[in-house]
């Protein structure tokens, strides 16, 4: 007996589409916020309001973290914060309405889940702490910086692409 589901699970938007949203979205950005997109300041701000919950003396005394704290409002009522949940909520409900919302790993086939899953975080970690260093993610750095023509925005996405295009050569055999 044949069955009429469609299987949804490798079926994606068009990337050209993806960008035009993407663009109006950071365009409204700018129009009702001021600023651009990043994702950095939500991480930060998590940090902030963790160090403050489980060290408060440390947090006051810090000169760091003493700066993003205020008896006014709390570290999270920050709106980079409800981009990222909103972020991951859609993700959640995409991958889901989607059919491609299942627990995996996805590797290579020449290395084990437990090496890629040490190299994802050794990069997530990376890409953390180069993230506060820089005092801004790709997205904020690179996409809202080229956006409004800076030239720190155009030499950020340079360097991004171009490091990422030197480095792949060393790192190929964990995804190929």
């Amino acid at each position: 007996m044949k069955t009429n589901i469609e299987d949804k699970s490798k079926i994606y938007y068009n990337p050209y589409f993806g960008g035009v949203v993407l663009g109006l979205i950071l365009l409204a950005t700018f129009y009702f916020t001021g600023r651009g997109l990043g994702a950095s300041g939500a991480a930060k701000s998590t940090v902030v309001a963790a160090v403050d919950k489980l060290a408060p003396q440390h947090a006051k005394n810090s000169e760091y973290y003493s700066k993003f704290l205020s008896d006014d409002s709390h570290p999270l009522n920050t709106w980079l914060v409800f981009e990222v949940v909103g972020m991951l909520a859609g993700a959640l409900l995409s991958g889901a309405l989607a059919g491609r919302l299942k627990l995996k790993t996805e590797h290579s086939p020449k290395i084990t889940v437990k090496r890629r899953l040490i190299f994802a975080g050794i990069g997530g970690f990376m890409f953390g702490f180069g993230s506060q260093v820089a005092r801004g993610c790709t997205s904020g750095a690179a996409l809202s910086g080229a956006a409004v023509l800076s030239l720190g925005g155009f030499i950020t996405m340079m360097a991004i692409f171009g490091s990422a295009y030197g480095f792949a050569y060393f790192f190929r055999k964990l995804w190929i």
